[in-house]
């Protein structure tokens, strides 16, 4: 089954609610999260600082989407919003979450290429400013699509970038077992987390119509909007599977690395264009 954000297609565009205000709740503060290794208590700090969440489809990329363009521009103009929160909060490094076939992960260091020659566009990518891997290895769509994003925006500070994609089907602990670890990394850091909600909010959409969907894309605004750590880290694997969720193990990375972080979270956009559901939120 081909994941969603994979998928051009073009279909309806529903009504989108884009909040370009930025803000909603407390500045990041540094704190701390206990662990117990052998007995003995020891002390993590937690360095998330900011976080943006933006959708993957290769749409938000105006030469895939040509005479479409204009549907996404909403989805654009929040992502590029969202990212300013992360600049603004100065991070020492930044890691890039997106979703990925399979049950585990794959790291993409700074320099990765991707491209978007699958969609008809020869159009190319690059993560980050760094050389690249020695092997061939390109970057996955939603982190391409990532790529893209972080190139178009104006005033990206010059700090280390890399990349993880995560397996669709990797389990939820492990989830927040991997956010926790990209917490506790060296200095300051911020995430962009890519990923989308259900493909089944129309007739139309990738995955048909499930009335399921509508509630559950809500509940994950809220959870955003919200920045509430403990409702991403509940969601169910299984039913994000058959709604079709390619957000789901991305969103749980992020409840594992703001943990005990207090951030505060704004929800900047939120539509269903094609069927599909889009969200943009800042954690800051």
């Amino acid at each position: 089954m081909t994941p969603s954000w994979e998928r051009p297609g073009i279909g309806a565009v529903g009504g989108a609610r884009c909040r370009r205000g930025i803000g909603a709740g407390p500045a990041s503060v540094s704190g701390a999260r206990a662990a117990h290794a052998g007995g003995a208590g020891v002390t993590l700090p937690i360095m998330l600082v900011a976080a943006a969440v933006c959708p993957c489809p290769p749409l938000l990329v105006p030469e895939i989407a040509a005479g479409a363009a204009f549907e996404l521009d909403a989805a654009r103009a929040a992502c590029s919003d969202a990212l300013g929160v992360l600049a603004a909060a100065r991070p020492d490094r930044l890691v890039v979450v997106a979703p990925a076939p399979g049950d585990g992960t794959e790291h993409h260091p700074e320099g990765t290429p991707g491209s978007f020659r699958g969609f008809g566009v020869d159009l190319g990518v690059r993560l980050g400013q760094g050389g690249g891997p020695d092997d061939e290895r390109e970057l996955p769509v939603s982190l391409a699509v990532a790529a893209w994003l972080l190139e178009r925006s104006s005033g990206w500070p010059d700090v280390p970038v890399e990349g993880i994609g995560v397996g669709d089907t990797l389990a939820a602990g492990r989830c927040l077992d991997l956010g926790r670890e990209v917490a506790a990394g060296a200095g300051r850091v911020a995430l962009l987390v890519m990923g989308d909600g259900s493909a089944c909010r129309t007739l139309k959409a990738p995955g048909y119509l499930d009335e399921r969907a509508a509630p559950y894309d809500a509940g994950i605004a809220r959870a955003l909007g919200a920045a509430d750590t403990g409702a991403l880290a509940a969601l169910d694997p299984a039913l994000a599977r058959e709604l079709r969720v390619a957000g789901r193990a991305p969103w749980q990375v992020l409840a594992g690395a703001a943990e005990g972080a207090r951030l505060g979270g704004a929800l900047l956009y939120e539509d269903a264009p094609y069927g599909v559901g889009y969200f943009v939120a800042a954690w800051s």
